[in-house]
């Protein structure tokens, strides 16, 4: 027998423990938005519910099942319907990690990248949607037994467009199968005005949409079907596809997440360099817009290489290609889409003459873009000249965490990373080392040339002759490495093209 109650006609185990963790999550949900219902909020209700403790106990953990459940009995329908959404969309991510704890011994291949998925440091940071909103859909996980055998798998790609409304909306949406086989190719109508249809990344002008009649909430529909009974949804930063599509689903597989890229988990790479160094090649050339159907499917393929042949060493996914105009460029990432690029001219003093470039990588709520100095230099120079700690992304890229007041007075976070590696923070590194130490010496030259005010004389002196052959050999040793680095890509791919990938 069991108790049970009502919620926008869904019907409760109230004797479940996994239940009863989320009823408590829902009540600590009213606190945090400051929710009441007919007698009031949460303390309010104890107060009048339980004259015996009051609200002298006041965390819902330690609270039983008949209090939490007369608590939200007392809200208005409007809040029973998203409670009921949020009691299916938590009940399952529950239930998935205790079948894990549970049983560890029926633990799958697949279901094991799910579990990678799930444990990286970002997941309940960039998985935590809104979605008792209304507009949001939930897809059921269904029998957490019989989902969790399910080898089915499904991945998409999304592309996005500015609105006027400050909003992001869906324009285009692609999906494959593990068989690589295309099982959605649709053209959607923002149905809002739009403000940037970002051509240069989406490749979607305004008239490809003329007579386009497929809405969100088709593509929704399309894929409560695709996704039943416990299909993996797998993509590349995956969260901003379902943000956009405002799904929410148990089971990803985000290929941003199961490689190991460095030391540091919260920097995850991009797409094209992890096919580069997983798969041999790039999803696109550079300046190439991006092509929905294909980042599905390599982020499919990307699973399959890791399904096969493991990749549990860390990969290097860091590009040692760099042109001399790549060197002259900061990056300059996560910024807020409702920042004008041209705001961030004001991170650099005037006595750069620095351009911000228009082309700007969007995804989901922020985009990247690049900030173009003279030379390599001086690119070094402005970054040095941040006030900020510095880091290393994934890659061992120098990177800092700024603070910029927009001319709207708006205070805004973004990260600023140099295009080349430098030592590691251990600095054990013997070929860095010496890099730096000759960006040291350099420098102490440059400054010593400028206090003699001795400019035209010409240095032929051993020293300078030394520096040179130094140059010479740290330029051998970088193309050794690149020669192995290339090697090995050529292997990986060798492989995966005999294995059909």
């Amino acid at each position: 027998m069991c108790a049970s109650v009502g919620f926008a006609g869904s019907s409760i185990d109230m004797l479940n423990a996994t239940f009863y963790f989320v009823l408590a999550e829902i009540v600590k949900f009213t606190q945090k938005q400051g929710l009441k219902g007919g007698k009031g909020g949460w303390k309010d209700f104890l107060h009048s519910h339980d004259r015996r403790f009051g609200a002298g106990v006041s965390d819902p953990a330690r609270r039983t099942k008949e209090i939490l459940v007369a608590f939200l009995q007392t809200f208005e329908e409007k809040h029973l319907k998203f409670f009921d959404k949020m009691i299916r969309r938590l009940a399952d991510c529950k239930a998935i990690k205790k079948f894990i704890t549970d049983f560890p011994v029926q633990e799958t291949p697949l279901q094991r990248l799910v579990r990678l998925t799930m444990e990286h440091s970002l997941f309940s940071r960039c998985y935590s949607f809104p979605s008792h909103e209304e507009e949001w859909i939930i897809i059921p996980l269904g029998k957490v037994s019989e989902a969790m055998k399910s080898k089915v798998m499904l991945s998409i790609d999304c592309e996005m467009v500015l609105c006027e409304d400050g909003t992001e909306a869906i324009v285009k949406v692609c999906a494959v199968d593990h068989n690589l086989e295309v099982k959605l190719d649709e053209l959607v109508n923002p149905n809002k005005a739009v403000a940037d249809y970002r051509t240069d990344i989406t490749g979607i002008y305004a008239e490809d949409l003329e007579g386009v009649t497929c809405s969100l909430p088709d593509i929704q529909k399309s894929f409560k079907k695709l996704l039943s009974r416990g299909t993996i949804l797998v993509g590349h930063g995956v969260h901003n596809d379902l943000r956009v599509l405002k799904i929410d689903h148990p089971r990803i597989i985000d290929t941003s997440y199961i490689f190991k890229c460095g030391d540091l988990p919260t920097v995850t790479p991009s797409l094209n360099n992890l096919c580069k160094s997983v798969l041999g090649s790039p999803v696109r050339q550079k300046g190439e817009p991006h092509d929905c159907l294909n980042d599905a499917k390599a982020a499919m393929k990307l699973v399959l290489a890791k399904l096969e042949y493991g990749f549990d060493d860390p990969i290097s996914v860091l590009n040692n290609n760099l042109s001399v105009s790549d060197q002259a460029k900061l990056l300059l990432h996560n910024i807020p889409v409702d920042v004008p690029y041209q705001d961030l001219l004001r991170l650099f003093p005037e006595k750069y003459n620095v351009d911000i470039e228009n082309d700007l990588k969007v995804r989901g709520p922020s985009y990247a873009t690049f900030a173009v100095f003279k030379d390599a230099r001086e690119a070094y120079e402005a970054f040095k000249g941040i006030e900020a700690p510095e880091r290393r992304d994934s890659s061992g890229r120098p990177q800092k965490n700024v603070f910029l007041e927009t001319r709207s007075g708006k205070s805004i976070s973004l990260h600023v990373r140099r295009m080349t590696a430098a030592a590691p923070l251990d600095g054990h590194d013997p070929l860095n080392k010496r890099w730096h130490k000759m960006e040291m010496v350099t420098q102490r030259r440059q400054h010593a040339k400028d206090e003699t005010n001795d400019s035209k004389k010409p240095r032929t002196s051993l020293h300078y002759c030394e520096h040179v052959k130094e140059i010479e050999k740290l330029k051998e040793e970088l193309c050794q490495r690149e020669d192995e680095i290339f090697e090995l890509q050529k292997m990986i791919a060798a492989l995966a093209r005999k294995n059909g990938l």
